[in-house]
């Protein structure tokens, strides 16, 4: 422990950018790596993605926020999910962007600013002033264009290791948010970065991605390093099987 490999190890962040993946599977892969990085056996990793239509309800959640029941919501193609994350009810569909850092944090409300923050720089960096409402109590976690709402977040600690995390609306169809009380607000008005760009300007889904990607990173400290699914896999794998002196040689 505190060699030079130890410590730029801790200070990475590996990215990992997939497509479309279902709420449950996504889960189960942020479990596999939570137990890894609680093992000391790969690094803080942020799983960037997009989710098939579901409602996800975190452990606030009252069954009144689903007030047209399941029913309506699965004859629309809606799965409706229980989560473990913090939060109320929220929404994920095709057009909307999902990040899922699974890192070692030492303060929660640190960890949520941050992540405020970065969404907020990187919405900036397109043209889009959005603030944070945190003072407001815990419903208003996330992040706001005006009294308009742009990106959710709940994130689930265990152990030290957080899990769960933001979605940004970049561009999808908004109303299945008014079909629910969406993050437990009556009144909320969603919104997205599609409507709420500068006049004449376009949604590049991909660039707006590695922005969000690189303030993430930049907020929280981290140097990032880009890596594939099957990288990630293939050294879970290899570091499953070896000694923890080993591992700690090659971090």
């Amino acid at each position: 422990m505190g060699s030079v490999e130890d410590a730029h190890w801790k200070d990475t962040l590996w990215v990992c950018s997939l497509e479309s993946l279902p709420y449950r599977d996504a889960v189960e892969l942020q479990e596999r790596i939570r137990a890894e990085r609680l093992a000391e056996r790969l690094p803080d990793t942020l799983l960037v993605l997009e989710h098939p239509p579901v409602y996800t309800r975190g452990r606030r959640t009252r069954p009144e926020e689903l007030s047209l029941g399941e029913d309506f919501y699965r004859a629309r193609g809606i799965e409706v999910l229980d989560s473990d994350r913090g939060g109320r009810v929220t929404y994920h569909a095709p057009g909307q962007l999902i990040g899922y850092p699974i890192m070692r944090i030492g303060d929660v409300g640190g960890h949520l600013r941050a992540i405020e923050s970065s969404l907020i720089e990187a919405l900036a960096s397109v043209g889009v002033a959005a603030r944070s409402r945190c003072s407001e109590g815990p419903d208003y976690t996330g992040v706001w264009v005006a009294e308009r709402k742009i990106a959710s977040i709940g994130v689930h600690v265990s152990r030290g290791i957080s899990t769960h995390g933001f979605a940004v609306n970049v561009d999808l169809d908004l109303a299945p948010f008014s079909w629910v009380v969406a993050c437990g607000l009556p009144d909320v008005a969603m919104t997205s970065l599609a409507r709420e760009l500068p006049a004449g300007a376009s949604v590049d889904p991909a660039g707006f991605r590695e922005r969000v990607i690189d303030c993430f990173a930049r907020s929280h400290g981290r140097t990032r390093r880009d890596v594939s699914l099957d990288h990630l896999e293939e050294v879970e794998a290899e570091r499953a099987h070896m000694q923890p002196e080993a591992v700690g040689a090659m971090r």
